[in-house]
């Protein structure tokens, strides 16, 4: 969780069997309309790809940072773009709900 900040240090993906990173909000947020082009969010899809491990970002709130993770190949993602926090009796309801973003991207 938090992937890139606090204790999620390089050496615990080595040392640990992990099986998903989560990308951090703070490398998310502005994604696809600065002028670095997401270098370390794309560094870190390819070091998740490499060692076959999946990626979610989390904090998605614009569709600018979502096609620029999908460019990126992040594989899942989460935030207040997909839906605020539901009740868990209403995911049901937002997983059926036709979306301009699909529904198979989000992370419950």
């Amino acid at each position: 969780d938090d992937f890139g900040t606090g204790y999620s240090s390089l050496k615990y993906v080595q040392r640990f069997p992990i099986d998903l990173i989560k990308i951090d909000r703070a490398f998310v947020s502005g994604l696809g309309s600065g002028p670095d082009g997401g270098a370390v969010v794309a560094s870190m899809v390819d070091l998740a790809r490499r060692i076959g491990v999946a990626t979610v970002a989390e904090g998605i709130e614009e569709s600018s940072e979502l096609e620029a993770l999908q460019a990126l190949g992040a594989d899942y993602g989460q935030g207040y773009l997909f839906s605020r926090p539901l009740p868990v009796d209403q995911i049901d309801g937002l997983l059926a709900e036709p979306s301009p973003t699909s529904a198979s991207s989000i992370l419950v």
